[in-house]
């Protein structure tokens, strides 16, 4: 397409801009339409967000100087009011998960020219929401990724979109629209948990819940309940004990549970840190693992191999959903050419280490 077209020419790319006066001058509009992009990417470009691919900036830029657009000076103020900072918002109570979580958005946002501030927060706060809210705009923020179980609140969702901060949620399960997510696979992730402890013989089987205020809880409980059910097994409502993704609550769980008569001959366990508890639990009531208790946990952070015998535990690739959450945060909700590529990279998968085996004999 070239200026030198008279008025009467059609193009299905789009009205013809000159050097007439008369004429309407192009809009933001206009450009993304004729360079095939979104009004946010063209906007993007002229704000020289380093979030853009090189050969779609160049694509933009050379319809800009074809047509003369000039972007309107007090608009693109308003758009320099946003920082390449990106916020990590959580109210969790494993440090480990922080830590990978961290790491992860960090290994995403690598040569993007973004940096990360990191943000916790306190969901049963009377101030929780205003807090926040004066989080994003005192940084301004260019976006946040909110990591459960702050995700899995909807005023979160809500304030983001009324005060317009983009934004990416991480959550077990689908909270938001497709482009505002990464859904892990916990319940899948518990239901190879339960197939393990079943195929090793056990019946008299415990489970140790996360706290009730996490959607992840009550995921991996349902996945477990249908592992067995696929086994032929129940999960009794006896040997369900409640605790709060800790090493402590997990050992005072486990604690209660190893009284029962008759005891569970194997303890599944929400997270690996209550994993860890249950190890300790087992150790003071003079019991051996796996030799007379098989317990497995659920994430595989570090602690998982450090303890003693090390766990058997389903793996969640915390870093890595964390990498694909910055990268998808970056490009705007939409899905960056590494995560098509690589739609298995968050399933989880099972870990066989020493604390898991079959039943003590009777």
């Amino acid at each position: 397409m070239t200026a030198s077209k008279t008025p009467d020419d059609h193009s299905p790319d789009g009205p013809i801009f000159d050097a007439d006066p008369n004429r309407k001058r192009p809009t933001i509009n206009d450009i993304a339409r004729l360079a095939g992009v979104s009004k946010k990417t063209v906007s993007r470009v002229i704000n020289q967000s380093p979030s853009v691919r090189d050969e779609t900036r160049e694509r933009i830029e050379a319809v800009i100087a074809e047509h003369g657009y000039e972007p309107d000076p007090q608009a693109r103020g308003l758009a320099f009011r946003r920082s390449f900072l990106i916020g990590m918002i959580y109210d969790n109570p494993n440090p480990q998960y922080v830590v990978n979580m961290q790491q992860g958005l960090l290994d995403g946002m690598k040569g993007s020219g973004f940096e990360l501030v990191v943000h916790p927060c306190d969901r049963a706060s009377p101030h929780f929401l205003t807090d926040l809210r004066t989080f994003i705009e005192r940084q301004r923020l260019y976006g946040v990724v909110v990591t459960p179980s702050v995700s899995e609140d909807e005023r979160v969702g809500r304030l983001l979109r009324e005060i317009g901060c983009e934004y990416i949620r991480i959550a077990s399960v689908p909270v938001d629209d497709a482009e505002r997510m990464i859904v892990g696979r916990d319940r899948l992730g518990a239901h190879q948990a339960a197939k393990h402890i079943a195929d090793l013989g056990h019946v008299r089987v415990a489970f140790i819940s996360g706290p009730d205020t996490f959607r992840s809880s009550h995921e991996r409980r349902g996945g477990f309940e249908d592992g067995l059910a696929e086994a032929g097994l129940k999960l009794e409502p006896s040997l369900v004990a409640n605790a709060a993704y800790t090493f402590e609550s997990g050992m005072a769980a486990a604690e209660e549970l190893l009284k029962l008569e008759p005891r569970p001959t194997a303890i599944f366990c929400g997270n690996d840190e209550m994993a860890a508890g249950a190890l300790q639990a087992a150790r003071r009531a003079g019991l051996s693992v796996p030799a007379d208790l098989t317990v497995v946990g659920f994430d595989d952070f570090q602690i998982a191999s450090r303890v003693w015998p090390p766990l058997t535990t389903i793996r969640i690739p915390t870093r890595e959903v964390g990498r694909m959450a910055a990268l998808k945060l970056i490009a705007g909700g939409q899905e960056p050419r590494e995560l098509k590529a690589e739609p298995e990279r968050i399933a989880p998968s099972l870990v066989v280490r020493e604390s898991s085996g079959p039943p003590p004999r009777k």
